[in-house]
C-alpha cells in the first residue's frame, strides 16, 4: 500500500512540475495538460451564464474576469497538487495518517515549518517540498507581467485602428474612412504594422494561450475582430485594385491567417489546410455590395467593378473566414459585420454615436 501512495505522489508531483514548466517556463505551445484543464473548468461557468443575457454589454461584463480568475485558479491548483502529491509520498515513506501527512507537506511547502518530522527520508522530502513552493509562486510572480506586457501591446495596435476606422471596426470601413480623409497612400504603413503585430500576436498567444480568452478594455474592442477587418481590408484593396502596390499587403494578409492557424493548432480547431479560391463563403454576396457600397460613397477608387472583385475578394477570405468565425464564437468576440454567428442569437453591434451639439454659426 505505502509503495503505491508513493508512485502516486510521485507521478502528482512530476506531472505538475511538467505543467509549470510548460505554462511558465518553455517556450513552446502545448494543447493539453493541468493548466489548459483547469483553465477550461473556470471557463464553463461564466460562459453558461453569458449565453443566457440577452445584450453584448451584459455577456462582455460577465466575461471579462473569466480569464484573469482562471490564472489565479491555475496557481491555487497547482499548489493544492503539490500538497497532495508530497502528502503522499510524506505518508510512503512514514507511519503518518492522511492527516498528519498532509500537515507535514503543508508545513514544507508554505514554508511555515510548524512541523518536522525526525526521519531522514521525511526531511528530504520536506527540503524538496519547501522549495518547491516559493520556486511556484516565483515563477508566476515573473509570468504574470510577461502576460500583461504582450496584452498591451496586442490592445495598443487594436486601440489606434478604432480611432481610425470606428468601433467595431469593418474592413469597408477602413478603406473609406481612409478615402474619406485621403489618406489611401498611408494604407501600407497600416498593413505593415499590422503584419508585425500578427507575428507578435501568433508568438505570445501561442505561448500564452489564456491571452486569447483576455477582452480589451470596451466592449466594441476585440483584438480578433480588429484582425478581421484589417485582413478584409487588404482582401478589398488586393480585389479591387491590382495595379496599387501588393506586397504588403500580401505579407499583411499572409501574417494574419498564419496567425489564424496557430493559434488554431494550439486551441485544437481543425480547419483546411489548402482551400481552394472559389469555396463557398458565409459572407453572401449582398453583404459584400453594401461594404463596397460604403467604400464609394467616400471615394475609395476601384479599378473594378463588384461583379470582377468578388471572385478575388472570396479567394482571399476562404484562407480566413473559417477561423476568424470559429475563434469569435469561442470567445464570444463583438458581433461586428462580417464576422459570423455567436453561441447565442446576437444582432450585430452598433454602439451609440454621441450627438455634435456644438452651436450652430
Amino acid at each position: 500500500m505505502r509503495v503505491l501512495l508513493g508512485i502516486a505522489g510521485a507521478v502528482i508531483v512530476l506531472g505538475i512540475f511538467s505543467s509549470v514548466l510548460h505554462a511558465l517556463v518553455i517556450p513552446r505551445p502545448t494543447r493539453h495538460g493541468f493548466s489548459r484543464t483547469v483553465q477550461r473548468l473556470v471557463q464553463w461557468p461564466f460562459r453558461l451564464l453569458a449565453d443566457r443575457l440577452p445584450s453584448v454589454e451584459a455577456k462582455d461584463r460577465v466575461l471579462t474576469p473569466m480569464a484573469p480568475l482562471a490564472i489565479v485558479a491555475t496557481l491555487i491548483s497547482w499548489l493544492v497538487a503539490f500538497l497532495a502529491g508530497y502528502a503522499l509520498l510524506e505518508a510512503a515513506v512514514s507511519r503518518l495518517g492522511p492527516r498528519e501527512a498532509l500537515i507535514e507537506a503543508g508545513s514544507s511547502l508554505f514554508t511555515l515549518g510548524f512541523a518536522s518530522g525526525n526521519r531522514v527520508t521525511l526531511n528530504v522530502i520536506d527540503f524538496c517540498a519547501a522549495a518547491t513552493g516559493p520556486i511556484v509562486i516565483g515563477l508566476q510572480v515573473g509570468y504574470l507581467p510577461t502576460l500583461y506586457a504582450a496584452y498591451q501591446r496586442r490592445e495598443t495596435e487594436v486601440t489606434l485602428l478604432q480611432a481610425r476606422t470606428g468601433s467595431p471596426p469593418w474592413g469597408p470601413e477602413i478603406l473609406a474612412r481612409y478615402a474619406q480623409v485621403d489618406l489611401l497612400d498611408r494604407l501600407t504603413e497600416l498593413f505593415r504594422n499590422w503584419e508585425r503585430w500578427s507575428a507578435d500576436v501568433s508568438e505570445s498567444h501561442t505561448t500564452y494561450p489564456i491571452l486569447i480568452h483576455f477582452r480589451s478594455p470596451k466592449v466594441s474592442r476585440n483584438w480578433l475582430i480588429a484582425l478581421l477587418a484589417v485582413m478584409d481590408a487588404a482582401a478589398l484593396q488586393l480585389a479591387f485594385n491590382p495595379s496599387l502596390p501588393q506586397a504588403e499587403v500580401r505579407m499583411a494578409l499572409r501574417a494574419g491567417f498564419v496567425c489564424l492557424r496557430e493559434i488554431a493548432d494550439t486551441e485544437g480547431i481543425p480547419y483546411d489546410r489548402d482551400p481552394l479560391p472559389d469555396d463557398p463563403l458565409r459572407l453572401d454576396y449582398e453583404d459584400f455590395l453594401r461594404g463596397v457600397e460604403r467604400m464609394r460613397a467616400q471615394g475609395y477608387p476601384m479599378e473594378r467593378t463588384p461583379p470582377e472583385a468578388w471572385p478575388h475578394f472570396r479567394g482571399w477570405r476562404v484562407n480566413y473566414e473559417p477561423l476568424v468565425h470559429r475563434l469569435a464564437r469561442d470567445i464570444e468576440a463583438v458581433p461586428a459585420p462580417w464576422s459570423g454567428t455567436r453561441r447565442t442569437a446576437t444582432d450585430t453591434y452598433a454602439p451609440h454615436t454621441p450627438v455634435d451639439r456644438r452651436p450652430v454659426g
